[in-house]
């Protein structure tokens, strides 16, 4: 005779709550995703800054030894470009992240994982604001604090009732599953 298994965990709007194998896909079929669009955009960049500036550390004096590059002619385009290129994934991934919840509730990630942001009290609606908080703790807070990322991932392993990570908490929202 098998044990009985304890009902499932379930959001105050009594939604089953998203497993952390579902979450965890998720998470890497978006980063997948916004990888693919970064690559996109800093391939041609970067080929052309390559192209602009190899004549200057190909170059040789009449002696046959390397011309060292000017420091200005190098680094500050190279610097000038990672800054775009951040700056454009900046605003990527808010629209991906906050925009997309905020139509739907799901990102491409969450839809193909079929689980869905909501907000922690059932009468809400998820708005602009909670998503923005969710953006801000999950993808800009765990990109400048070493480990961040590890502590609010697994936060919802222990997390009781609602299963939530640290992002979750802080914008007052829980992950469902969507009825299929």
């Amino acid at each position: 005779m098998r044990p009985p298994q304890p009902p499932p965990a379930l959001s105050p709007a009594g939604q089953p709550l998203a497993s952390f194998a579902d979450r965890f896909l998720a998470y890497l079929i978006d980063y997948a995703v916004l990888f693919c669009v970064t690559l996109v955009l800093a391939l041609p960049a970067v080929v052309i800054l390559f192209f602009s500036i190899a004549p200057d550390l190909l170059e040789v004096q009449p002696d046959g030894t390397p011309v060292e590059p000017d420091f200005m002619d190098f680094f500050v385009p190279l610097l000038l470009i990672e800054l775009g290129l951040f700056l454009v994934l900046l605003v990527l991934s808010y629209v991906y992240y906050v925009e997309m919840l905020l139509r739907s509730g799901q990102t491409l990630g969450k839809r193909a994982m079929k689980i869905k942001v909501v907000p922690l009290d059932p009468d809400a609606k998820l708005t602009r604001g909670a998503a923005a908080k969710r953006w801000l703790v999950s993808y800009v807070a765990t990109s400048f604090l070493p480990g961040l990322i590890y502590v609010d991932g697994l936060w919802q392993l222990w997390d009781k009732p609602y299963q939530q990570c640290l992002h979750d908490k802080f914008a007052g929202t829980v992950v469902v599953k969507v009825p299929a």
